[in-house]
């Protein structure tokens, strides 16, 4: 049985240790709207009626994730896959507004990247 819900919007959460500095900085990456900002949570999204956002907020205990993942460190939970058009371009741009490029890049059409809370996600490009 899967969940009923007459509602058509996703979303995504990232914990950080400062919510409106990690929106901030996919504001800068991605040109979208921040919307609901608080210092403990913030939403970010396309637009307001987009169906889709994603969230950050504030972990007082929150511990950056190591990757690749080495034992006994944080892991990432998850990562944010986006698709490019010119993926060097992009790589420039996200380190721009505040990415880091991974020191292992595991793929030649994908470059993994670190916001700056840590968590990696990849840009790509399938041409």
């Amino acid at each position: 049985m899967a969940l009923r819900t007459n509602k058509t919007w996703f979303g995504v959460v990232l914990d950080g240790p400062d919510a409106r500095e990690l929106a901030h900085f996919y504001q800068r990456l991605l040109g979208w709207t921040i919307f609901n900002e608080s210092d403990d949570w913030v939403d970010l999204a396309p637009s307001e009626d987009a169906g889709y956002n994603l969230a950050f907020t504030t972990e007082k205990n929150y511990a950056r994730p190591v990757w690749p993942t080495v034992e006994g460190q944080p892991q990432m939970s998850l990562h944010l896959d986006i698709e490019v058009d010119d993926l060097e371009q992009a790589v420039a741009h996200a380190v721009g507004v505040g990415a880091e490029l991974a020191g292992f890049q595991p793929q030649k059409n994908v470059r993994v990247m670190l916001d700056p809370a840590g968590h990696p996600f990849c840009l790509y490009n399938d041409d």
